[in-house]
């Protein structure tokens, strides 16, 4: 298991400097939004008031960001069917569920250690 920033720059080349794409790409999936919008879909697919229900306290204005740039980052795909009302579906792609079969356990870790990180009073 690789466990250093040098030993990825080892394999990857120089990755997460300044300017770099890698940096971009962690911005889009490690916001807040990103996260708990990817982390809701491993559940399924997703209808809009579903993922609004779904992820407690993101405005309409920052869901509607957030899906825009993880569908054009290729990991959520977006579905709209022509029926009225119209009905459109949200899912992750295949590289949107290879990503998130790797972070699935950092959001354990984090969910079974927040208290120990910042402890409530």
């Amino acid at each position: 298991m690789v466990v250093s920033l040098a030993q990825i720059r080892q394999t990857a080349g120089e990755v997460f400097t300044e300017g770099c794409p890698t940096r971009v790409v962690l911005d889009h999936i490690m916001s807040k939004w990103g996260v708990l919008v990817l982390l809701a879909l491993t559940d399924g697919t997703h209808r809009w008031g579903e993922l609004r229900r779904e992820v407690e306290g993101i405005s309409e204005k920052m869901l509607a960001s957030t899906l825009r740039t993880l569908e054009a980052d290729g990991l959520v795909d977006r579905t709209s069917y022509p029926e009225v009302p119209p009905r459109v579906e949200y899912a992750l792609t295949d590289l949107g569920r290879e990503l998130m079969e790797r972070m699935l356990p950092l959001v354990q870790w984090v969910a079974a250690n927040a208290g120990r990180v910042i402890p409530v009073s």
